[in-house]
């Protein structure tokens, strides 16, 4: 075989070394460099990833989760799918405990679960398995108000939280566990104020004790947030048939809530507000949405850039609005700054609150 001359040679091999700097080699850039690769990009694209939500399906926490996951993943780098799993169980904290301890710590899985589930460590509960700052947060989806509501006044007319301190009959609350906030906020009234309740716990969640409100199996429930009032269950408020008779912002009525008593009016001392704001307030941090501990730095940084900017698309913000939820989102950090603030509360008001939540 021909070979050819020196100087095609050289020409030859001039040339091949002009394509690399010119960036005709796979890999290499112009002026010789090499492209860099983005590794949580890599790590995402074609994945799909899951969103655990810790209540059953048709609620407030799964209608938001979904409206979450039709968008999250386009804001990740690599564009993965996102699919909502629902892990229900003792008021989500099968879900927090299984997002800490069982899912991989890779990214792939998060969850959204009961804020007031976060706190359980501070009440020193046996069942619970995790530690709170530990988790991955991402961020909150949502900032919402909490009321407690019965059905059809519980058969005595009740519209008021004095009503129902006042009832002759007992109102049986239902709940999804004994240390989920289904059975810990109407304690509280129970217990401080001396409303006339009982908390019967077995259910699913919220959905299923409203079908049991209306069933006559049980008179009144406590998962009544603003957002999933003007939701899911907006037609049955509007009816009357749903009422609303006691809300829980502090230092603030909200006016959707009608004459519902706000339960600060109704507390005695400095220390039963302190209790109430650490029962009720942390309500307020409604959606937290949380990734494992152990999740590579890269990634859960990547996750919480997608949650801020997710928050701010006009898309997510008009189908919140759609929902009746209106989202008001909190970043990692105030999230964050929420729960050490609320970890912090003196031992003292803690144990009587811990004291208060969980008496029959």
């Amino acid at each position: 075989m021909l070979k050819p001359p020196v100087s095609v040679a050289r020409q030859i091999i001039a040339g091949a070394i002009l394509g690399i700097g010119l960036g005709l080699c796979p890999g290499i850039g112009p002026g010789g460099t090499t492209a860099a690769a983005d590794p949580v990009e890599d790590f995402y694209r074609g994945r799909t990833l899951s969103l655990w939500v810790g209540y059953g399906t048709g609620g407030g926490y799964d209608t938001t989760a979904r409206t979450v996951a039709r968008h999250f993943g386009n804001y990740i780098p690599g564009k993965p799918n996102v699919v909502v799993q629902n892990v229900v169980g003792a008021g989500s904290l099968l879900a927090a405990n299984n997002l800490y301890n069982i899912a991989p710590k890779d990214g792939t899985v998060f969850g959204i679960f009961s804020s007031t589930v976060a706190m359980l460590p501070l009440y020193g509960e046996t069942n619970v398995k995790f530690d709170t700052s530990k988790f991955g947060w991402i961020g909150n989806i949502h900032r919402d108000t909490l009321a407690c509501g019965v059905w059809k006044g519980a058969g005595q007319n009740i519209r008021t939280l004095e009503d129902l301190i006042a009832a002759k009959q007992t109102v049986v609350f239902g709940s999804d566990g004994g240390d989920a906030p289904l059975t810990r906020w109407p304690l509280f009234m129970k217990n401080v104020l001396g409303a006339n309740l009982k908390v019967v716990a077995g259910y699913k969640g919220t959905r299923e004790i409203n079908l049991a409100m209306q069933s006559g199996e049980a008179g009144g429930s406590c998962g009544m947030f603003e957002s999933s009032v003007r939701g899911s269950y907006m037609a049955d408020y509007l009816n009357g048939d749903l009422g609303l008779f006691v809300q829980f912002g502090y230092m603030r009525n909200v006016d959707f809530f009608g004459k519902a008593t706000n339960i600060y009016a109704l507390l005695k001392t400095a220390e039963e507000v302190q209790m109430a704001r650490l029962v009720y307030g942390v309500a307020e941090l409604t959606r937290p949405f949380a990734a494992p501990p152990g999740v590579p730095p890269e990634r859960l940084a990547a996750l919480r850039k997608a949650f801020d900017d997710m928050m701010k698309d006009p898309v997510v913000i008009e189908e919140s609005r759609r929902v009746g939820a209106a989202f008001e989102p909190m970043n990692a950090a105030q999230i964050m700054a929420e729960f050490k603030a609320l970890f912090e509360t003196p031992k003292a008001v803690v144990d009587r609150a811990t004291i208060v939540t969980s008496k029959p």
